[in-house]
């Protein structure tokens, strides 16, 4: 009937939401070698669901992480768009900050346990295009320091990434002040040192 196969339809895709928010908690928190088993638990879902969903941890690992990639970009593009172009490069720092202080570690673990899983190197590229969008608005309005450069992102993500806390709503938190300390210095003022030439790689340890 209609009316079934379409909540069949709708409980199917509830199903896999849960398993993916699951998976990304529990990576997050404990790795990637917690098992299918376990992930299909805190998701309150069969075994066999969540292999009929994903037939290898392989698939469900990367669909976690490109969900992540598309996240960021996202908030880029929106940033891209916002009409207040110091608030939008504000909002796209603080965001990509508290991305990482809430999944710790988690694309870096996915870096190395999967390199050629996706095409890393594309995606950062056309990333870093999009931010140096954001800047350029930035710098046009007089209020980003005109010696920012995109290294400077990285040298954010790699203090961002060294914070310790006892709990990820501890870890947001500080990672929200450290993130005002570094947007304070980056209202245009007086020159700095030269920049570091430093990558996204780096950033991830």
């Amino acid at each position: 009937m209609p009316g079934e196969t379409t909540r069949l339809r709708v409980d199917a895709r509830q199903n896999r939401e849960r398993i993916i928010a699951s998976a990304r908690e529990t990576f997050a928190a404990d790795g990637l070698d917690v098992s299918m088993t376990e992930i299909a638990r805190r998701a309150g879902v069969g075994v066999a669901t969540l292999y009929r969903r994903f037939p290898t941890k392989h698939d469900l690992v990367r669909e976690v992480f490109a969900e992540q990639l598309a996240a960021c970009t996202g908030e880029v593009h929106r940033a891209a768009e916002d009409p207040d172009p110091w608030r939008g490069f504000c909002r796209v720092v603080e965001k990509l900050c508290e991305m990482q202080a809430r999944d710790r570690g988690f694309s870096a673990a996915f870096l190395t346990a999967f390199p050629d899983a996706v095409p890393v190197d594309e995606l950062r590229t056309r990333a870093e295009e999009a931010f140096a969008g954001v800047v350029a608005r930035a710098k046009a309005t007089g209020r980003l320091r005109p010696d920012f450069t995109l290294d400077d992102l990285t040298l954010v993500l790699m203090a961002n990434n060294g914070l310790v806390a006892d709990s990820v709503d501890a870890a947001v938190a500080a990672s929200r002040r450290l993130v005002a300390y570094f947007l304070q210095a980056f209202q245009a003022r007086d020159p700095l040192p030269p920049p570091v030439r430093l990558g996204l790689r780096d950033a991830l340890g």
